[in-house]
C-alpha cells in the first residue's frame, strides 16, 4: 500500500480515537489520556496507539487497563468512522517521551542552578 495512504489512516486514526476517548468512552478510570501517535502496518492488520497519562504510576496502570477493556468498543467505533474495508487491531502502548523529556530539563535546570554550565 501507499506510503502516503498509510500515513493518511494513521493521522486519521489518531484524531479519531481521540475523539472517542475523549467524548465516547464513559469509564472515569481512562483519567487524562491523550493520544500521541499512531503507527498503521502497511497491510493495515495492526495499529500502534501511543498515550500518555497524566498523574502517577497507579493512574497509568488504571488508565491502561481501562483502555484495554475498551479496545472492541473503540475499534468498532472507527469502522463506522473510517473508509477501509477492515479496521486495523489497535495495540496501545504508553508513550514514555514527554516524561523523559521533562526528566532531563529538569537535570539541566539543576545543572544551571549549580553554576555547571
Amino acid at each position: 500500500m501507499s506510503r502516503i495512504r498509510v500515513q493518511k489512516i494513521s493521522k486519521q486514526i489518531e484524531r479519531d480515537v481521540t475523539d472517542i476517548i475523549m467524548n465516547e468512552i464513559k469509564d472515569t478510570k481512562i483519567g487524562f489520556v491523550t493520544v500521541t501517535g499512531a503507527e498503521v502496518t502497511n497491510d493495515l492488520s495492526f495499529c500502534k496507539i501511543y498515550y500518555s497519562v497524566l498523574g502517577g504510576e497507579n493512574r497509568r496502570e488504571a488508565a491502561t487497563k481501562a483502555l484495554i477493556r475498551s479496545k472492541g468498543f473503540i475499534r468498532s467505533e472507527l469502522s463506522k468512522r473510517l473508509s477501509i474495508r477492515k479496521v486495523p487491531e489497535l495495540i496501545f502502548e504508553i508513550d514514555e517521551s514527554i516524561e523523559y523529556g521533562n526528566k532531563i530539563d529538569t537535570m539541566l535546570n539543576e545543572l544551571r542552578r549549580q553554576g555547571k554550565m
